[in-house]
């Protein structure tokens, strides 16, 4: 398919020079002196102001289709972006569809860059979306169905609308979308995720009330760019920085690091805990295997397969957020066909299916032909490529189901000598201790990240020091340092794949009422002519908060010195470790600025004014039998 925007375009704006009120419904449209923008085959009309049921103004752009620079009046499907992040950034995937039969609506939401009200995270966009679902279904170029496309937050908001009930949406395609976030990806497993921290630090200054005066966003422009500054002060309290001049962020911030449980706060989009609010319409799930949201992406598959017709569907790549263009990210090469050439057209494919009833590849071919399509990483060579990146490699594999029906669940025992066998450690007892100073956390190198803008690095990299990791500048691998547990098997003897959601069932205890453990998955290289030291790749990792090692929903201090079991989930993937590679686990109590830092005290979340070193206490035998659990996908037979 051609992509008719890779030629240039003239535009010519025109604005009009009256004001025009009409009433829909509920609803009231105001445009005033809203530009057009014009070419031979779409037109755009600019900042409309949308009213929702409050009254509030959202700003919105419209892109129809159009010849000789008028638009047509055919009633068309529509395909709606509502995002914070300016509505003005959508302007070449609306160009797209509204020249391939599509009109393109772009909303800034609640509270940013030109819409009125005041933000919020994701609550107002449920209602919202209703409203200008609503209001598109009654304009006289809608047919009255609409599809939503976005990544990240608007990606959230696709599932908000859904969620809602909006009766004007048939499908959805949510990319790395916000869900469940008193579970994973903000609120994780009790911790805080810090790249939400580093979001509302930049976003508090950029597109909101607060930004509209120039001195009010010289001095949060000033805050964000002291943001290491701030790491080292943690917690954020209220009104003890420049973001209590954006209140709304300086709210949201500090309520959510101190909103521990998976309660009510966390209630907007939990698709998890309550599918069945999800409205029955075709879903296309994406996320990556080094994603922010890639565990919530196969959780929202598994709660919404059994609950709605759908049909469901979920594509998993090797990406990181945002990025299912790109086949490479980090120090990793996964190679070529990773990437999704054509971001726009495949959507058009799925689009075209659902809102227009075209019998196409829906169904029938690569990436539609069965629910689940999963890149399996790790088949590369293990060679440098032309920009010195592990050549990791991997290939594409369609699948009816997820988790696969063929996993055999297989436990690595972590062993008294730093092994990882499948054989239970046969000793009566067994430990390995080490001690966690919160002063002095163990550096975040990679991994299920996004939003980390200078404090975090995105996806696959050796486990290894350096001048890219900020904290962590000198060259030595992550295992020299004494308060990480490495545990890593024999080489393989034969190549093993490791498809599926990950655990790691920990039995330990500590010296503090409430600390942190952290698990970390390592497809571990051997030495190389290209890799002299070997490669040490992050696949996966996880933490569980101890007050948290109950439930989500409920804080229960610990008995300093009690073994406990604790489960800590990674992110899923898909990965095959090779012959002669090792299978790691490491175990630690801290994986900062990934996540917040335990201070060991048991104060409440967020509230913390001191810190105690924690003698941590990992046990490794027959009656503590401390392990990962493997999703291993059985060889095919020839």
């Amino acid at each position: 398919m051609i992509d008719k925007l890779s030629r240039p375009v003239n535009l010519v704006t025109a604005r009009r020079s009256t004001t025009v009120t009409t009433t829909v419904g509920a609803f009231l449209l105001i445009a005033m002196s809203a530009p057009f923008v014009c070419a031979a085959d779409f037109v755009v009309e600019k900042d409309v102001m949308v009213a929702m049921r409050d009254g509030v103004r959202l700003a919105t752009d419209v892109y129809r289709p159009a010849v000789n620079g008028k638009a047509v009046d055919e009633r068309l499907p529509v395909i709606l972006s509502r995002l914070p992040y300016n509505k003005d950034g959508q302007a070449k995937a609306a160009r797209y569809y509204a020249t391939h039969g599509y009109v393109f609506v772009a909303q800034d939401t609640r509270g940013r860059y030109k819409s009125e009200g005041v933000w919020h995270m994701l609550t107002d966009d449920g209602p919202d979306g209703v409203d200008c679902a609503a209001w598109i279904g009654k304009q006289p170029w809608s047919d009255g169905k609409i599809g939503m496309i976005g990544t990240s937050y608007f990606g959230g908001t696709q599932h908000a609308m859904a969620l809602a009930g909006a009766p004007e949406l048939k499908t959805v395609i949510p990319v790395d979308a916000m869900a469940n976030m008193g579970r994973q990806s903000v609120r994780h497993a009790g911790a805080f995720e810090l790249r939400f921290w580093n979001w509302i630090f930049l976003n508090a200054g950029r597109g909101s009330n607060a930004s509209k005066d120039q001195g009010t966003k010289d001095a949060l422009t000033e805050m964000a760019s002291q943001r290491f500054a701030y790491l080292d002060q943690l917690p954020t309290r209220r009104g003890m920085t420049p973001l209590r001049l954006s209140p709304e962020y300086e709210d949201w911030l500090v309520s959510a690091m101190e909103a521990g449980p998976n309660t009510e706060f966390w209630a907007q989009n939990n698709i998890v805990d309550a599918p069945e609010k999800y409205k029955d319409i075709p879903v296309y799930l994406v996320s990556g295997w080094y994603d922010s949201w890639g565990g919530n992406n196969t959780a929202n598959f598994m709660a919404l397969t059994p609950t709605i017709k759908g049909p469901v569907y979920m594509i998993m790549g090797p990406w990181i957020h945002g990025q299912q263009t790109g086949s490479a990210h980090g120090q990793v090469n996964f190679g070529p066909s990773a990437a999704i050439s054509d971001q726009w057209a495949w959507r058009q494919e799925w689009y075209d299916h659902w809102l227009k009833g075209i019998d196409n590849s829906v169904g029938k071919a690569d990436p539609f032909k069965t629910p689940v399509r999963i890149f399996v990483m790790g088949t590369g060579d293990g060679s440098k490529d032309v920009k010195g990146r592990l050549q990791h490699g991997g290939f594409w594999r369609n699948e009816n189901e997820w988790p696969l029906a063929r996993t055999q669940y297989t436990d690595f025992y972590l062993q008294p000598d730093g092994g990882l066998s499948q054989d239970k450690a046969a000793t009566k007892k067994s430990v390995t201790q080490f001690q966690f100073d919160p002063k002095n956390p163990v550096p975040t190198i990679g991994g299920n990240v996004s939003s980390g803008n200078d404090i975090l690095l995105q996806g696959a990299w050796n486990q290894k020091g350096g001048s890219h990791v900020w904290n962590f500048q000198e060259p030595i691998p992550i295992s020299a340092r004494n308060d990480v547990l490495v545990f890593q098997s024999e080489p393989l003897a034969e190549d093993l794949e490791v498809t599926g959601v990950i655990e790691v069932r920990l039995f330990a205890s500590s010296s503090a009422v409430d600390t942190d453990f952290t698990a970390k998955l390592i497809d571990v290289y051997p030495p190389s002519s290209d890799w002299p030291g070997g490669f040490d790749l992050n696949i996966g990792d996880g933490i569980i908060r101890g007050r948290f090692r109950e439930s989500l929903k409920k804080e229960v201090l610990m008995t300093p010195g009690e073994a406990y079991e604790f489960t800590i989930k990674l992110y899923p993937t898909s990965n095959v470790f090779k012959k002669g590679h090792r299978i790691r686990v490491d175990i630690s109590s801290s994986n900062f600025p990934r996540f917040d830092v335990n201070p060991n005290t048991g104060e409440p979340l967020n509230r913390n004014r001191l810190t105690k070193v924690a003698t941590q206490t990992i046990y490794h035998d027959a009656d503590h039998p401390s392990r990962i659990v493997l999703p291993v996908i059985p060889a095919s037979q020839p």
